[in-house]
């Protein structure tokens, strides 16, 4: 009889092994999903930050021209001010035109309220904060700004 007894301790021990065994597997197979699904979100997020700096290359890769050719393109506007000529004011309209289809737009100033986000205030006159003047115009690209205008504020 105590043969029989000790086969049944050693199949008790056995199955306990199997069943700590077991129950370790099964805490590393949660272990791995767990990782696998943290690598797979990273890998989303990685994917998706790359194409945000591709579409970004992209939206702003003519700024350095554009900051370039700005002092240029201010001579003209600044000639168009001062001289009444139809061919300057189609050229003017035409540059206009060009810049606004690759997402670069004026800042609007014109009697609007100061923004310090937008402009550059040159000369304050009479306390007031609204531009009364725009000394040189300032540009957004795609909706960031590339350069501010300068402006004299004040009260009309």
């Amino acid at each position: 009889m105590d043969d029989k007894k000790k086969p049944k301790k050693e199949e008790k021990k056995n199955d306990d092994l199997k069943e700590v065994e077991v129950e370790g597997l099964k805490a590393k197979v949660v272990e791995f999903e767990d990782n696998w699904k943290r690598a797979v979100a990273d890998y989303r997020n990685l994917e998706k930050r790359v194409e945000e700096g591709r579409r970004d290359m992209i939206l702003f890769s003519n700024k350095e021209l554009l900051l370039r050719l700005l002092p240029s393109f201010d001579m003209l506007f600044m000639a168009e001010k001062h001289i009444e000529d139809e061919g300057l004011k189609i050229t003017v309209k035409g540059l206009n035109d060009a810049l606004n289809e690759v997402g670069v737009e004026r800042v609007e100033t014109k009697e609007k309220q100061f923004d310090p986000q937008t402009m550059e205030c040159v000369e304050s006159v009479n306390e007031g904060d609204t531009v009364i003047e725009e000394l040189r115009p300032g540009f957004l690209l795609n909706g960031k700004l590339l350069r501010p205008a300068m402006v004299k504020v004040g009260r009309d």
